[in-house]
Order: structure tokens, then C-alpha cells, then sequence
């Protein structure tokens, strides 16, 4: 029991307390998604969303725990304030002043986090507008459709996604892990008992035969435990510290250490940046009744060969895309320059830049290659399978696993620093007794 983390995490009284705080941010979250919109009727709301699975309007429902087919509340989710923070990053690559405000340290963040925020209330509220657009072109759906109606929805969903944004800096501040991403990893997590529930109706309908089910459960258990593997893979370049000489005459030793290039470095994101290009020629021909833009669509419907092949290439090319924004070897390779460590075999500066960024390359054609099939996988099971609804998705399976680890991490850091502190404090009330004796 005692090498059990999660009893040891709530044995803890001050971690026991960021877990529930965490808990009770996440119970008034999922409580606000259920809330819906005034004068809207929910039946033709879902009615008209049964035929948008394909388009962003199902992608972004994925992500907002189904609050958009809802129209609740808190429809617009995290994602005004995710959206945000991705433009910055873009911007950071062409524009200098952003780049010089992430690494001006703290001052930096806090004035890039400001700036973050009044950019979420902007997108919040120009979303807010275009989907109450949305709501008022649905026959049936809003009973008393005019300027009243968009006013209240436009305030309530900018207002949603405020606190939406404020719930997750709260939990990263006072919780345990990321608050952004946990509040999208259980909106993911909330859609799957009604998935499951429609694949075991599938099975006992006779859909889905004994065989292909079991089959299914070892697909899904394979490829999970190949997304947690590859989530951890990592190349490990070996950096040496070499001696150096501290305070009066003291010698540091040298030190072996390493620089570890993740084989999946842009995470999810490549596979999002794909699906919202794949699913434009659908999205428009929902709206608009244009022959070239049905064809379109029609080319582009999942499980045709023409979506497999280009969508697998929209990942590849927006992996190697995310991961050049987020990584730069250059910076990499002057960090540790201005240590003094070196890559053995390599002349620092210029030469070690290239060697990682040769390195990185290398590393993120698997990297690529692996998003692409775990996005493709769900299509493919479904097609061998011959069912159409399947609750494993690649992208909140990605999130799922992503967010998980990195929130099971963070978990026990705490409990390490609770028990270095406690190390400490036990060596000083030590030494303070044998001065006391002394």
C-alpha cells in the first residue's frame, strides 16, 4: 500500500486538497455544460447536428464534451482560449516583439497570458455570434428567433467561455495538472458510456457478431498501450557537463546527462490542424448547395481512399510544420553553449544546431508516420468491422493518454518535493539539536 501513488497522494493532507479542489472544478464545469441555452429547442438542435459529424461542427462538439449539439452554456468550451494560445505561437514565428516576450521570463509570460485572455473574449464572442447564426437557420429550433435571442446567446456564451477560461487557470493554479487541457480531456471522457452504449447495442442487434467484438476490444487495446509507448518514446542525444570550478577553489565534477527529442514532439495538434482542413469541403456543402463543392465533399468523406491518402499527408506535412514552431535547435544548442555543455563529437554553436536539428528530422518522420495511422485506425477499424459509430477516436485518444501521463507526472512530483521537504526539515530540526547539545 505504501508504494501505491494514490494513497499516498490522499494520505498527504495539502495534495489531498489540490485533488478535491481539482474534483469540485470539474464537477461545476461538467454540471455547466448541461445547462442549455434559453428559447431553444435541444430535439432539433441534435436532429440538424446528425448530419455535421464529418464537419467542424463534430470536431469541435468532440471537444467541447458535446455542448455545441447541446447549445449549452458552456458550449464554446476551452477552446476560444486554446485557439489563443496556438495564435500566439504561429505569431511568435513571424512576429519578434512575441518572441521576445517568451523569453523574457515571468514578466514575459504574464503579459503574453494578458494578452492571450483579451484575445480569447474577442474570438469567444465572434464564435458566439456566427453559431447563434447557426441556431436562427435551424427550422424549429429557436422559438422566438430575432435580435433578443442573438444578444442573450452572444452574451451567455462569451460569458461561458470567460469562466470556462477562469475554471482552468484556477486548477492549474490551485489543482493538480494542466487545467486546460483536463477540462478537454473529460469532455472526451464524458461522450465515451454513451459510445460504448451504442456499440453494445450494435452487438446485441446483431450488428457486430462475438468474434468481431472481441477482435475489436484487442485492437483498441493494442493500439491504446502503442499510443502510451510512443507518447513516452523519446530520442536521447548525450550532452556532457564538463568540470568547472565553484566559490573558493572547489571543484564541481563532470557530468553525463542527455537532451531527450520526443519521437511525437507536436503532440496532437497536427491531427487537429488535418481535420480542420479535411473537413472544409464538407462543412461547406452543409450551408451551401453548390455542385463543385458537393463533389468535393463527397471525395472527401471518411473511409474513401482519397480522405485516407490525404489526410495522412496533412499530417505529416502540419508534424513537421508544428513541431519546426515549438522546437528550435538553435536556441537549444546556445542554452547550452552559455552552460558550457557539448554534445560529444560536435563543436558547439552552429554545428550542434545542425546535429539536433539533422537529429529532430530524422526523429519525426516515425513521429508523423504514427499520428497518421492512429488517426486513420478508427476509420479502418469501422470499415473491417462494418459498424458506424465507434467511441475510439485518434485524436481524443491522443488527448486521453497525453493529458493522463502528464497529470499522473505532475502527481508525483508533489509527493517527491512533499518528501524531500519532509527530508529536510528533519535534517534541520537534527541539526538543530546537536548545536543545542553542543
Amino acid at each position: 500500500m505504501a508504494n501505491n501513488p494514490i494513497a499516498n497522494l490522499l494520505r498527504a493532507p495539502e495534495l489531498k486538497e489540490k485533488v478535491l479542489f481539482t474534483l469540485f472544478i470539474l464537477l461545476i464545469y461538467r454540471a455547466g455544460a448541461h445547462i442549455t441555452v434559453p428559447s431553444l429547442d435541444v430535439n432539433a438542435l441534435r436532429a440538424a447536428f446528425g448530419s455535421l459529424q464529418n464537419t467542424f461542427f463534430g470536431i469541435y462538439d468532440m471537444f467541447v464534451g458535446g455542448g455545441l449539439s447541446r447549445a449549452t452554456i458552456l458550449a464554446l468550451g476551452i477552446m476560444p482560449y486554446i485557439s489563443a494560445s496556438i495564435m500566439f505561437q504561429l505569431l511568435a514565428a513571424v512576429f519578434p516583439t512575441i518572441e521576445k516576450l517568451q523569453k523574457e521570463g515571468e514578466d514575459g509570460r504574464k503579459k503574453l497570458t494578458q494578452w492571450t485572455r483579451y484575445t480569447t473574449v474577442g474570438l469567444s464572442a465572434a464564435q458566439a455570434y456566427g453559431y447563434s447564426v447557426f441556431l436562427t437557420n435551424i427550422p424549429g429550433a429557436v422559438s422566438s428567433p430575432g435580435f433578443g435571442f442573438m444578444f442573450t446567446t452572444v452574451v451567455v456564451l462569451t460569458v461561458g467561455a470567460i469562466f470556462v477560461m477562469w475554471l482552468g487557470e484556477q486548477i492549474t493554479d490551485r489543482g493538480i495538472g494542466n487545467g486546460m487541457s483536463l477540462l478537454i480531456f473529460f469532455s472526451i471522457i464524458e461522450t465515451f458510456p454513451s459510445a460504448i452504449g451504442r456499440t453494445y447495442e450494435s452487438f446485441t442487434l446483431g450488428e457486430i457478431g462475438v468474434m468481431a467484438l472481441l477482435g475489436l476490444l484487442g485492437v483498441v487495446v493494442f493500439i491504446t498501450a502503442a499510443v502510451v509507448a510512443m507518447t513516452m518514446a523519446a530520442r536521447k542525444i548525450p550532452v556532457q557537463i564538463p568540470r568547472k570550478v565553484v566559490g573558493r577553489g572547489r571543484i564541481r565534477e563532470g557530468q553525463k546527462s542527455f537532451v531527450p527529442l520526443r519521437v511525437n514532439s507536436a503532440g496532437v495538434m497536427p491531427i487537429i490542424f488535418a481535420q480542420s482542413f479535411i473537413v472544409i469541403p464538407g462543412t461547406f456543402a452543409a450551408f451551401v448547395d453548390w455542385g463543385s463543392v458537393s463533389m468535393m465533399a463527397e471525395l472527401f468523406q471518411p473511409m474513401t481512399r482519397t480522405y485516407d491518402i490525404t489526410y495522412g499527408l496533412l499530417i505529416v506535412f502540419f508534424t513537421y510544420f508544428y513541431t519546426a514552431i515549438i522546437f528550435n535547435p538553435v536556441d537549444l544548442a546556445e542554452n547550452l553553449k552559455k552552460q558550457g555543455a557539448f554534445i560529444p563529437g560536435v563543436k558547439p554553436g552552429a554545428r550542434t544546431a545542425e546535429y539536433i536539428d539533422r537529429v529532430l528530422t530524422r526523429v519525426t518522420l516515425p513521429g508523423s508516420f504514427y499520428l497518421a495511422i492512429v488517426a486513420l485506425v478508427p476509420f479502418w477499424i469501422m470499415q473491417g468491422f462494418g459498424i458506424q459509430t465507434f467511441f475510439f477516436g485518434g485524436t481524443s485518444l491522443l488527448i486521453v493518454v497525453g493529458v493522463g501521463l502528464d497529470t499522473v507526472q505532475q502527481a508525483q512530483q508533489l509527493l517527491h518535493m512533499r518528501h524531500y521537504d519532509g527530508f529536510m526539515k528533519k535534517g534541520r530540526v537534527k541539526m538543530r539539536g546537536r548545536q543545542g547539545y553542543m
